[in-house]
């Protein structure tokens, strides 16, 4: 186990700090069997470095990420640490819209991209703001290179020394995550060096996690999950191993993935363990089980629960919650037997010190145990705001009579009177599925772009393998409903997740008196009529 108090407290200092330590051990390993030690992710890091401080990228600038999940782009985030500025990944699968949006809205000078997604970016990026400059990490054709572009090979190749970099704080800011927002446009969580240090430093204290352990990289990099993957790894000399969006996604693939490369430490939502216990082959004789397997963004059914301890037995299961605010701020260790009467999800657990967490009313304040609240954060854990958005840090936090901001989480919890929380839902209309936080409303505000839809609501329902999203639709006066077209329209401008499972037509929607969607009255509706 490692000893928090050691540990860089800058994320830029981090693997050059593990270089030293374990030049030879394995950091990074990919799903084709390529693999780099800490010596060779540190010198590549470095190199990227030395170029973005050339272009004159300092401590407070915003780098941006729209690669695949891959060893260049875990040393292009160590690399963007190290000079001192934010890295800012987007989503390479979503489509170039989001992602333009995305980059654009966090004034990114400069961007580390494949060079099959640079085109589709740029057809949207926004013509009243300059381009950053770009390091295309695969060749681009030179119809596509600028003049103040180039290309990952050039820098690995050059020999430039590298600078002394200016002093850094560990306040600053460390990378941006967007999540989705209610009124269509995605909002970017800002997150320091401490705020991260803060969730790692008590995985440090708390897992149990060894030197030279075996980290799977489950979550894409533009998901919170991905934090503890990439720096956990890292603080502990461990192997990351990556794994793909389609390998992800694929429990027939994953379970032997699982089972071949013996990952120590594994983290994902609970939707994909559900998966692997049904289609994983977990039950085979013989397969490698990991010895820490940490779940988080989404209740966790009790029968599939039952079914991943019953398959790993000796596994150390943890329930973690949070949202990307406060990347983990509760935790709860599932036990060794989960009795056959149990039909509730395990509670969300303890807040993880140092942070401080509290139940209020609507009126902001303390409820006694046992009543339900919203739950609020405090501490050293908690985002530093929503870049750009002083309207949104103004709902998102309480500030108490000391002067302390607690961050408003919008989930409904009870506090069974020693301290451990078990979730009761939403405040507001945001869901999680298969780990992603989904705005409803900015599903509704796609919707409402087609120009054939008059009046559109979404609802989410939950059943025993998940949640599902359902939309209703009326459309303007002779145009053809189409559940293909809607699809289609909504592939344009969100991810795969945020897709609705299902698209409903009708003459018209439930409404209220004061003529708003009677959102209750859709979950009752008979939803059988056909869908894809």
């Amino acid at each position: 186990m490692t000893n928090p108090n050691s540990q860089p407290l800058h994320l830029g200092d981090l693997l050059s700090s593990t270089a030293r330590r374990s030049p030879n051990l394995t950091a990074v390993e990919d799903e084709a069997g390529r693999s780099v030690s800490y010596a060779t992710l540190d010198h590549i890091a470095d190199r990227l470095a030395t170029r973005l401080a050339r272009w004159g990228i300092a401590r407070g600038d915003r780098v941006g990420l729209l690669l695949p999940k891959s060893i260049e782009a875990v040393a292009s985030i160590h690399g963007i640490l190290r000079t001192g500025a934010a890295y800012v990944p987007a989503d390479p699968t979503a489509p170039p819209l989001r992602a333009a949006s995305i980059l654009a809205d966090a004034q990114i000078r400069a961007l580390i991209v494949a060079a099959p997604l640079a085109e589709p970016l740029f057809a949207h990026w926004p013509s009243h703001l300059p381009k950053p400059r770009r390091i295309f990490v695969q060749p681009a054709p030179s119809s596509t290179l600028d003049p103040a572009d180039t290309t990952w090979d050039h820098i690995l190749n050059d020999s430039a020394p590298t600078p002394l970099f200016p002093p850094r704080h560990p306040d600053d800011l460390a990378y941006i995550l967007y999540t989705s927002g209610s009124t269509g446009t995605p909002k970017g969580v800002m997150l320091s060096h401490t705020n991260a240090n803060c969730f790692l430093n008590w995985c440090d204290s708390t897992l149990g996690l060894q030197t030279a352990d075996r980290f799977s990289a489950h979550a894409p990099f533009h998901f919170d999950l991905s934090v503890f993957d990439l720096f956990a790894s890292c603080r502990h000399s461990g192997t990351l191993i990556l794994i793909g969006e389609a390998l992800a996604r694929d429990p027939h693939r994953l379970g032997p993935f699982l089972h071949d490369r013996r990952i120590h430490v594994w983290y994902s939502a609970p939707s994909i363990l559900t998966l692997l216990t049904q289609c994983g082959g977990l039950d085979e004789p013989g397969r490698h089980a990991p010895r820490i397997a940490l779940f988080a963004g989404e209740v966790f059914p009790i029968t599939h629960l039952r079914r991943l301890r019953a398959l790993w037995p000796h596994t150390a299961l943890w329930n973690l919650y949070g949202p990307t605010e406060t990347n983990v701020c509760t935790a709860f260790p599932i036990p060794q037997s989960i009795p056959d009467h149990q039909t509730d999800p395990f509670p969300i657990g303890r807040v993880c010190p140092p942070l401080q967490a509290r139940v209020i009313d609507d009126h902001n304040h303390d409820v006694p145990p046992g009543s339900q609240g919203e739950l609020i954060i405090a501490g050293p854990g908690v985002m530093r705001g929503y870049f750009g958005r002083p309207d949104l840090n103004a709902q998102a936090f309480l500030i108490d009579d000391h002067g302390t901001p607690w961050y408003r989480t919008g989930d409904l919890v009870s506090d069974d009177g020693s301290g451990c929380f078990s979730f009761h839902g939403r405040r507001d209309r945001m869901i999680k599925k298969r780990g992603y936080r989904i705005e409803l409303g900015e599903i509704e505000s796609t919707l409402y772009r087609h120009d054939d839809v008059q009046r559109a609501a979404v609802i989410a329902r939950s059943d025993p393998n998940g949640i599902s999203i359902d939309a209703f639709i009326t459309t303007k006066p002779g145009r053809k409903a189409s559940i293909i077209a809607m699809k289609r329209h909504c592939s344009s401008y969100l991810p795969h997740y945020m897709i609705p499972d299902r698209v409903h037509f009708l003459d018209q929607l439930p409404t209220t008196s004061t003529d708003k969607i009677d959102y209750q009255s859709l979950k009752r509706l008979n939803t059988d009529s056909p869908h894809p």
